[in-house]
């Protein structure tokens, strides 16, 4: 018998000029006055700004901006945006943007009540409430628009935490797959890497579990398969829609469903890869740590990783898939070594002391210091 708990509470609103809906949404919530937390820039260039001020104009919802969020969202930002939420009276957070800003505005909606956001993400609090937090994606990666998790960097700590409660369910979620048409390619890229990434950390524990292994697999095939269709055509409408469903799907907890909380040792791993250095996107740390993961511990599941030699890649051996799925991220442009991403040799023992800070990683092998270091000079 198979035991888990399943809940999301969030409502998804999916498809072309969905984003108009937004003013109507907060209205019928019951909200007059937001605070709109964007990023750096593009959700102006692309229009989806001016489709969203439209809307709460057209809504009669006030709403006070904070801009300027950047990739690897920093507890600065956060503190910032608390600071004018606190000033102006806000009745719910509005995130536009991927999932930097949704993890931000999910942060700042918890800390208008706390003293100190950051013990949040320490566990040294119970979050007992948050702002209603209401999302427009503009960029698929990290489904921060359906789940209840969120991940913050304390630069001068040199740490990268995430964080989880209830509170953190966006209430609405708007996806218009058509505004990711204008994306740079890389990150459309380092977005499909990080859905890939969510689904295996719980894939690779999986045994029996077979109904949501089946619903993995489809979903790794469909993120591979419409990725490697827009780098033929970007401008693929039925291919984006597909991605940005199945990158949503890859972290709402259907992928985990009895599957034991997943491993998430590469994640770890990864932040504290991106915590050493900023301008690391999570995806492509990513794309680089889970293969040398793999050839690490493969043996701790051997018959899991097996089946997804075969099923994912058509392989006979997990060495064989491992390198497949090398070549495919390198078709992808992609990078496949932490040394592409100019990360020094001689840092990788202290990115491995700043993963295990908090203990040992991951739950199919227990990984401690050394472990990690050796993982990393895999990836290198």
């Amino acid at each position: 018998m198979i035991n888990y708990n399943f809940f999301n509470p969030t409502k998804m609103i999916f498809g072309e000029n969905t984003i108009g809906q937004i003013g109507s949404v907060l209205s019928g919530a019951g909200h007059k006055k937001v605070l709109l937390i964007i990023g750096g820039g593009s959700v102006k260039s692309n229009g989806v700004y001016a489709k969203v001020t439209d809307s709460l104009k057209s809504a009669n919802i006030e709403w006070s901006e904070c801009s300027g969020v950047r990739a690897n969202p920093e507890l600065s930002k956060v503190q910032e945006a608390i600071a004018l939420a606190r000033e102006v009276g806000i009745e719910a957070v509005l995130a536009v943007g991927g999932g930097s800003v949704i993890d931000t505005a999910k942060a700042v909606a918890v800390g208008v009540y706390l003293d100190d956001v950051w013990q949040a993400f320490e566990r040294k609090i119970t979050i007992t409430r948050a702002l209603p937090i209401f999302t427009i994606l503009t960029l698929s990666a990290t489904a921060s628009e359906m789940n209840s998790n969120a991940v913050i960097s304390h630069t001068e700590a040199g740490k990268k935490w995430g964080m989880g409660n209830p509170f953190l369910f966006p209430q609405v979620s708007i996806i218009d797959p058509s505004v990711q048409q204008s994306l740079p390619w890389e990150q459309t890229v380092n977005g499909a890497l990080d859905a890939l990434a969510h689904i295996m950390e719980f894939y690779f524990v999986g045994t029996v579990e077979e109904t949501t292994i089946a619903i993995n697999e489809a979903l790794m095939k469909t993120i591979i398969s419409m990725v490697d269709k827009l780098q033929v055509n970007p401008k693929d409408e039925a291919s984006r829609a597909n991605l940005a469903w199945a990158a949503t799907l890859a972290l709402n907890g259907i992928s985990g469903a009895g599957l034991k909380g997943g491993d998430w040792a590469c994640h770890g791993i990864e932040h504290s890869v991106s915590s050493y250095d900023a301008k690391v996107a999570h995806g492509a740390g990513l794309g680089i740590i889970f293969p040398a993961w793999m050839e690490y511990v493969h043996a701790n599941n051997e018959l899991q990783f097996a089946r997804f030699a075969q099923s994912i890649w058509q392989c006979d051996t997990i060495e064989q898939a491992i390198e497949k799925m090398r070549a495919k991220i390198k078709q992808w442009q992609g990078q496949t070594k932490l040394r592409e991403l100019n990360i020094p040799e001689n840092s990788l023992a202290a990115i491995a002391e700043n993963a295990t800070m908090r203990g040992s990683l991951g739950s199919l092998k227990k990984l401690g210091t050394e472990d990690v270091e050796k993982i990393l000079r895999l990836a290198y």
